[in-house]
């Protein structure tokens, strides 16, 4: 009984749950000094973290500008505001749903195109297929971290006169040819939650190299107003605040130490959850490094023996945490489904949605959590018949 899964009853090999991310933070003696010269100052807002931790992230990225905001999600309004777009935007719907509400919230009309099913982003192909006569841009996503074909889609944009841009929510860590993602099209916008790499509490970055963008974010996260008091245009509330900049400031020095204890953690599940059929893992291109936000495979429930939805009933019985990323996905959600086109252009999206299952990753995960994680998986797959046959028992209990 030693080798049976914890869903037959043997005991789970975890005894408490692995969450599926733990931020790594800086600790109290690294923030002990910005911490009180914010409170003995009295400076919250606005003051000089904030624009140290914006002239950090510049550098960093090799761009002009990193504008710092209150979310991604709030980068991508004031950017899609200031860069003009009008009409229809290419976008995935194989993404989280902030990628598409900041469209909508723009008053922009979303056009779902499909992604590539090996690297999980944007295809170039169906995003040109998907250009109708309204569109002004392109959005695309570095998906779970994987880079976006940005040379390609570059292409495709200029070839149609369109701005690009990049939900870079999962994006710092990552690079592209050897550099790291954010200079690159017209705006990048980051995510800072406690999920990613580089923390700030909440927040968010919008990196650019376009002068007139930088200076509508920086107005357009105070209202649209330049100090003068009086708006320039309809902003919003969307500033950092200055213990969230200390934060991310000091977040910003270990970022590349986490990102190469990813790579190295996403190696061992590479190397152990390869040994088995039926699992594909995200394709990388060779040049470029994958930060990791999110460690998910594609799943061939025939191969494997297991359907996605069972595997991770399983697991959860192993006190292993997974999520089911993106199902739905957009164009299926309630808010933007008279938006969705037939799925029959769609095809990767729903395979990917229906199939893809995420694992338990954060940066400073240790080699036995991993493995541990890994030996679930594999005696799921030995027991595949009897796990398969013990849930749809009790789904079908719970029915009656």
């Amino acid at each position: 009984m030693s080798n049976q899964p914890a869903i037959l009853g043997n005991a789970p090999i975890f005894d408490r749950k692995v969450n599926i991310v733990r931020p790594q933070l800086p600790s109290m003696d690294e923030m002990q000094e910005g911490v009180r010269s914010i409170i003995e100052t009295g400076m919250v807002t606005k003051g000089k973290f904030l624009r140290e931790f914006e002239e950090a992230i510049a550098a960093h990225l090799g761009v002009n500008h990193a504008v710092a905001l209150s979310s991604c999600t709030t980068g991508l309004m004031l950017s899609y505001q200031g860069l003009g777009l009008t009409g229809d935007v290419v976008v995935p719907s194989f993404t989280f749903m902030a990628s598409v509400s900041s469209l909508v919230w723009a008053g922009l009309r979303p056009v779902f195109a499909d992604v590539d099913a090996g690297t999980t982003n944007l295809s170039p192909e169906a995003a040109e297929a998907a250009i109708t006569p309204n569109t002004s841009a392109i959005v695309a996503v570095h998906n779970f971290g994987n880079p976006a074909e940005i040379e390609a889609l570059q292409a495709v944009a200029d070839r149609h006169g369109l701005k690009l841009i990049f939900d870079s929510a999962h994006g710092f860590g990552a690079l592209y040819r050897g550099v790291p993602v954010g200079k690159q099209g017209d705006a990048h916008s980051f995510s800072l939650s406690p999920t990613k790499l580089l923390i700030a509490g909440e927040g968010g970055i919008v990196s650019t190299n376009n002068d007139a963008l930088a200076d509508h974010l920086r107005k357009g996260r105070e209202y649209g107003n330049d100090g003068n008091y009086d708006s320039a245009f309809a902003g919003i509330n969307a500033r950092m605040p200055e213990f969230n900049a200390l934060l991310g400031l000091k977040s910003l020095q270990g970022l590349e130490g986490a990102a190469q204890r990813r790579n190295a953690t996403v190696a061992i599940y590479r190397r152990e959850m390869g040994k088995l059929p039926g699992i594909e893992f995200q394709r990388v291109h060779p040049e470029d490094r994958n930060s990791y936000r999110e460690f998910s495979i594609l799943l061939d429930a025939d191969a494997f023996g297991v359907s996605r939805d069972h595997l991770a009933q399983a697991l959860t019985a192993e006190n292993i945490d997974t999520r089911k990323y993106y199902d739905p996905p957009v164009h299926r959600q309630t808010a933007y489904r008279h938006f969705a086109p037939d799925e029959s252009v769609l095809p990767n999206t729903v395979l990917l949605a229906e199939n893809s299952l995420s694992f338990p990753l954060w940066s400073n995960m240790e080699e036995e959590t991993a493995l541990g994680i890994c030996e679930a998986v594999t005696r799921i797959h030995q027991h595949a018949e009897d796990v398969t046959k013990a849930l749809n028992q009790a789904r079908n209990a719970s029915a009656v």
